[in-house]
């Protein structure tokens, strides 16, 4: 027990210093790209700062079973170079047995990346559009699910207009028993709009059954006016509403099925979010996959020489498996296999492959 609490420290030290040196890393280059992407806004250093530290953590996130692998290489080099792989054979203790407690910190770390680490990119990417439209000072639509509906946003200089659809079709351009509501740059509330259907054209919404209240006048359903058809000055895009959804990134892990069911409930394709909420469970596999791994190409005395080839397959496996998981997640959204294989074939197929070659190259 001694032993392995001692492989699981180190092994734990390692991974913080990777990550903590790509950490510092990502957010130098990322303050420069902000300083170049705001220069226009006259951004000062620390808002670059400031907005490069809220992006820092989706970036290190979305890399985070390549730091794995590169954290598990540096440990099993570091452990035989230093002849303690040889020494914990010696004792009698098996290089399987002896990867229990940096695969259980593998698994470890990707259960808190997932329940922890989640829900604070969620929250700092939210965070970084937030300022990055305050300092573009540019035009916002949103679209938001809820149990009553969808909502969107949409507006300018000139005002807002507040949408809100029982359902709508699949990219949102078409929705159904909709409701405007108009408001003033100064948010004093001027219609309110109901229409039977909405359907998006180009520079306008097309409203059929419309009744409109004036809200400004002293009683509004005296002055309301129905049409069969009106046609709403609108900047939105079928590629600005579905953008407006985001990422699936952007929803905490803990919010994201019942995101999901809401999604369901408007009409909207949840693919894709369903296709990541697996993916994230997945997530600690795959971390644990990354070591058996680097373990299998790297777990050996350096004496054996070979070790820079060695080191290059391992890295070349790791992307290969990065790059697999990734083509998988594309797959899954679009529909081409389901959404379990596309989530946990690649991590699953990644430990099986590594097992294989540990049991070839170990006694066991």
């Amino acid at each position: 027990m001694t032993l392995a609490f001692y492989i699981a420290r180190r092994f734990l030290t390692v991974f913080l210093g990777v990550v903590a040196i790509f950490g510092a890393i990502l957010f130098l280059i990322d303050m420069v790209d902000q300083i170049r992407r705001f220069s226009d806004a006259d951004i000062t250093l620390g808002a670059a700062a400031g907005l490069a530290a809220l992006n820092m953590p989706g970036a290190l996130y979305s890399i985070l079973p390549l730091l794995m692998v590169l954290a598990a290489i540096s440990f099993f080099l570091g452990m035989a170079r230093s002849s303690e792989l040889v020494v914990i054979r010696a004792a009698g203790r098996s290089g399987l047995r002896m990867l229990m407690a940096p695969v259980m910190v593998a698994l470890i770390v990707g259960a808190v990346a997932v329940a922890v680490g989640n829900p604070l990119v969620a929250a700092t990417s939210r965070a970084y559009e937030a300022r990055a439209t305050e300092l573009t000072r540019g035009e916002v639509s949103v679209l938001s699910i809820s149990p009553e509906g969808l909502w969107l946003r949409q507006g300018g200089a000139d005002g807002q207009t507040v949408i809100r659809a029982a359902r709508a079709n699949l990219d949102g351009t078409r929705l159904f028993q909709a409701t405007f509501l108009t408001f003033a740059p100064d948010g004093t509330p001027l219609d309110r709009i109901e229409a039977r259907e909405a359907r998006l054209i180009p520079g306008a919404w097309d409203l059929g059954g419309v009744k409109r209240w004036p809200l400004s006048a002293d009683n509004p359903e005296l002055a309301a006016v129905t049409a069969e058809r009106v046609q709403l000055p609108s900047d939105l895009t079928a590629d600005r509403i579905r953008d407006s959804f985001g990422q699936p990134s952007a929803v905490p892990i803990w919010d994201l099925p019942a995101f999901i069911a809401g999604l369901d409930r408007a009409g909207f394709s949840a693919r894709s979010h369903r296709v990541w909420f697996q993916m994230e469970l997945a997530q600690p596999l795959l971390m644990a996959a990354m070591v058996l791994l680097a373990a299998g190409f790297t777990m050996r005395h350096v004496r054996f020489g070979r070790t820079g080839i060695m080191v290059l397959s391992a890295l070349a496996g790791g992307f290969g498996i990065f790059f697999l998981r990734n083509f998988a997640q594309i797959l899954g959204e679009t529909g081409q296999i389901p959404v379990l294989p596309a989530a946990w074939i690649p991590p699953v197929a990644a430990v099986l492959l590594s097992l294989s070659l540990l049991l070839h190259l170990e006694d066991g």
